[in-house]
């Protein structure tokens, strides 16, 4: 039997845009997977959305298709598959046949045709269909029976249309689409269509016309210069057409019935995903059950991958409570799960001791809240017990909310599994117990907390011990374990924000975006949506006549590497890139700050993340304060808005000098560069005078410039294509540039040599304290991915290195400020930059701390230089 609605997937319209959609992944052992992640997560979304009794995936099969006998160019300016998406196709095709879903590809024909035939072969047995694609070629197949889900953002949301909505949309019913593109073309496809013939033109001539036919047999009844045009381009009119209409017709066996789809093949699906490392995947497939089959009876590997059998005690009595206190003291250690919210505060409580303690503590009959909390204060404030969590910034935000400090925080496996696998997407606790023990976490339920402490407790004794084997206990103990509590209580501190200076920054920008538009209309001559690609688009290429430096999909491009190529064209286009950046200041910064302030302490406290990113570096979100602009004044006067929390207070901002380039110094060894900081000399100065060949007192601004793009080029791997690129020099010159370089830091050469040669023996680089950033990348068989990897082979160290001088001043810092009972606050990091809201009169004793604790976070080979700057605020610090 037939299904009685039918999913039709265009695989590689998905496939395309969750490659471009999500930055590249990989495996551990270098297998590329972004789009197949993308491809799987958008799958089970429409799965579980539609709930569809059927399912097919349509593929193309070959480059050349029956359209290309009809045109020779179709297609001929679309890019080529990049490398790094064609292997990843034979995986989605393993992954789908083992989701038993069925495969339609054919030569000769594209996947929309085959969509085309197993659409009309739907209709016609009264099935209603459902395409998704990103492609809006398929809206033609609308009807009755058939919709289309367009992907938009990527891959992230879906689209309805039906026939209202296309005609809503577009102006014209489902099966005139074939016609606009005929009068319009397709620029993404090389359709040509009518020169000079847009689509909201094409869509007025069919709404009175009909068809592209039509629309030439009464050409004579349009405006002359329109109707001529018509009458020129008729045959390319009717080609372009026939090269847009979707066949319906195609030789090949389709039996509907095997379109029919009982669920996946839960064994063969689990260990490809297990290959995949799709450990999010997996987690989602084992609690949701959205699926139809019974994972446990269809496969062995649901076996393997059982949702985890806790036991444990309520703690209901005054007997149990006592003996738990008591075997928690003497145990000296407690694994601990808190339910709840920042706003609300504690709900309930997962606590382990070892496997055969584990306890669920809650508010009840017996137990109110404040005993409840009572309790938690009790074990959380015993400095004897040695507490574990996941997640241990989350877990002292809960206990704040009710005034409970968390002390001795003995491990916090979040932060251990980052160690030990910065490049994964996600630290959360289900993915972790995924990777580690093979574990599936209960989701809901009485039993999740517990659960959650007794699998914390499991994951100590084995991701201490890896630690061990990878020799990065060091890293942990000292650095990133108790950066746990700093980054706590930065957050929970915030950063004072002045609102009316900040309502009065977003005022004026406004004003200038105003001015700026207006200017932007008389410059170009006409009002248009400054921010609609495609109308700007019209406006520079087809009124202004600039030269089209390249296209998109969807039309030219107008992006800022294509402004700023345009620049010296035309008056406009400066105009325009300081309009974006106006209107980016505003959206991004001002008002976003803005809405970010929390209404009860008026200040903003971002989120601060130390397991994101591969490097070991920060980040931060809500707000993103990493990105508060540097570059532009405008966007630097942001900074004035961050303000002191106290009458009378100052902030003081400390900045490492040049810390990369040091970093370098130390690892390599380098005498000159080393001797360069030893001396206190201006590094980019002495590294102009040897790359230009003059004397020190020679060397001009424009000679110090270039040799700071060298300098910094070198630690980020870049090439000399690259370096031309960015001081706008021959390639010729940038390749002599660095050779000058080398061969005055001849030692820095053989460092990064020897550091590419070493990362493609282990699989991975180190930073001074041992912080591995894994690199499958350097093990492709694609010249650009493994020269990003030699890249990344070469810069990592120093980017880890300094996130982990940063981390170590961070946190000796802080046990200062705690151990002296100052009222200073650390309040912000932002790469090499620490902020403090100071009182006026512990300035002289910060500044000599700040320095002290930074420039001797670490043993090294030159010195660590500070340039510590006060002020009234983040913009207006002056250097003392």
């Amino acid at each position: 039997m037939p299904p009685d609605n039918l999913i039709i997937i265009d695989g590689n319209s998905l496939a395309h845009r969750a490659f471009h959609a999500i930055p590249l992944l990989s495996t551990t052992q270098g297998l590329l997977t972004n789009a197949v992640y993308g491809f799987t997560n958008m799958l089970l979304k429409v799965l579980a959305r539609e709930k569809p009794e059927g399912i097919a995936v349509a593929f193309d099969k070959g480059k050349i298709t029956f359209r290309h006998d009809q045109f020779a160019d179709y297609k001929a300016l679309r890019k080529a598959t990049p490398d790094e998406l064609r292997p990843q196709f034979p995986i989605l095709k393993d992954l789908l046949r083992a989701m038993r879903i069925q495969i339609f590809e054919t030569e000769g024909f594209e996947a929309d045709d085959l969509i085309g035939t197993l659409v009309t072969k739907a209709e016609r047995a009264g099935l209603k269909s459902i395409v998704v694609t990103g492609d809006k070629d398929a809206l033609q197949l609308v009807s009755l029976y058939t919709k289309v889900l367009l992907t938009k953002k990527g891959i992230s949301e879906l689209e309805e249309y039906n026939e209202h909505k296309v005609l809503q949309r577009f102006g014209i019913i489902p099966v005139q689409f074939a016609d606009l593109k005929g009068l319009s073309g397709d620029p993404s496809d090389n359709i040509p269509g009518v020169p000079g013939i847009g689509e909201k033109t094409a869509s007025r001539l069919l709404s009175r016309y009909g068809t592209v036919e039509e629309v030439i047999a009464h050409a004579g009844e349009l405006p002359e210069r329109l109707g001529n045009q018509i009458i020129t381009f008729s045959e390319q009119a009717m080609l372009s057409k026939r090269l847009a209409t979707i066949q319906r017709e195609v030789p090949i066996d389709i039996n509907l019935d095997l379109c029919c789809w009982q669920g996946p093949d839960y064994k063969s699906l689990l260990e490809i995903l297990k290959k995949l490392e799709f450990k999010s995947i997996i987690k989602s497939i084992m609690n949701d059950r959205k699926l139809p089959g019974d994972i446990e009876k269809n496969s062995e590997a649901g076996h393997s991958l059982q949702t985890y059998p806790v036991r444990y005690h309520l703690l209901n009595n005054p007997a149990g409570l006592e003996s738990f206190l008591r075997a928690a003291r003497q145990s000296g250690r407690l694994s601990i799960a808190l339910a709840g919210a920042r706003s609300g505060g504690i709900t309930a409580a997962g606590l382990a001791i070892n496997p055969d303690a584990v306890y669920y503590l809650l508010p009840d009959a017996w137990l109110s809240l404040d005993e409840t909390l009572f309790i938690i204060k009790d074990i959380c404030e015993d400095d004897n017990i040695s507490k574990y969590c996941h997640n241990g910034k989350e877990l002292i935000w809960l206990l704040h909310h009710h005034k409970i400090k968390l002390c001795n925080l003995g491990f916090d496996t979040m932060v251990a599994a980052y160690l030990l696998n910065p490049a994964s997407p996600s630290q959360d606790l289900g993915n972790v117990l995924l990777e580690h023990l093979d574990i599936v976490l209960p989701l809901g339920g009485e039993e999740e907390l517990p659960a959650q402490a007794d699998c914390v407790m499991q994951l100590v004794r084995l991701l201490d011990n890896k630690l061990r084997l990878q020799e990065e206990e060091q890293l942990y103990y000292e650095v990133e374990l108790p950066l746990v509590e700093v980054l706590a209580a930065m957050e929970i501190n915030g950063v004072a924000v002045d609102k009316e200076q900040l309502e009065a920054m977003s005022k004026e920008l406004s004003k200038q975006i105003d001015a700026l538009t207006e200017e932007i209309y008389r410059l170009s001559g006409e009002n248009f949506n400054i921010n609609s690609p495609k109308q700007l688009g019209h406006v520079l290429f087809e009124k202004l006549k600039l030269p089209v430096i390249k296209k998109t999909k969807t039309g030219y491009s107008t992006d800022a590497e294509v402004l700023d190529e345009l620049a010296a064209s035309h008056e406009v286009v400066s105009k325009i890139l300081e309009y974006r950046q106006m209107v980016k200041l505003k959206t991004t910064y001002t008002d976003s700050l803005a809405a970010l302030i929390n209404p009860q302490t008026n200040r903003l406290h971002t989120s601060l993340y130390q397991t994101v990113t591969a490097t070991g570096r920060l980040s931060s979100a809500e707000p993103n304060l990493q990105n508060i602009p540097i570059r532009l004044e405008q966007g630097r006067k942001i900074r004035k808005v961050f303000i002191p929390g106290q009458p009378g207070n100052l902030l003081l901002t400390a900045d490492y000098s040049q810390i990369e380039l040091r970093i370098l110094a130390h690892l390599s060894g380098d005498p000159n560069l080393t001797n360069s900081f030893l001396n206190h000399e201006d590094i980019h100065t002495r590294t102009a005078a040897e790359v230009f060949g003059v004397p020190l007192e020679e060397v001009t601004s424009e000679m110090r410039s270039r040799a700071k793009a060298v300098n910094f080029g070198i630690i980020y791997g870049l090439s000399d294509y690259g370096l031309a690129r960015n001081i706008k020099v021959s390639r010729q010159e940038a390749k002599q540039y660095i050779q000058n370089y080398f061969n005055r830091y001849p030692v820095v050469k053989s460092y990064i040599d020897r550091t590419i040669r070493e990362a493609k023996e282990k699989g991975f680089s180190t930073t001074v304290l041992n912080r591995r950033r894994y690199l499958p990348e350097l093990f492709s068989p694609n010249h650009t991915i493994r020269s990003f990897g030699e890249r990344t082979a070469i810069n990592s160290p120093l980017q880890g290195s300094a996130a982990d001088l940063i981390k170590q001043a961070m946190v000796r810092i802080h046990r200062k400020l705690t151990s002296l009972n100052l009222q200073s606050k650390m309040i912000l990091q932002v790469h090499d930059e620490l902020i403090f809201d100071v009182p006026a009169e512990e300035i002289p004793l910060m500044k000599e701390l700040v320095r002290e604790c930074m420039e001797n976070a670490l043993p090294m080979s030159v010195p660590l230089e500070v340039d510590i700057k006060i002020g009234p605020n983040w913009y207006d610090v002056k250097k003392v």
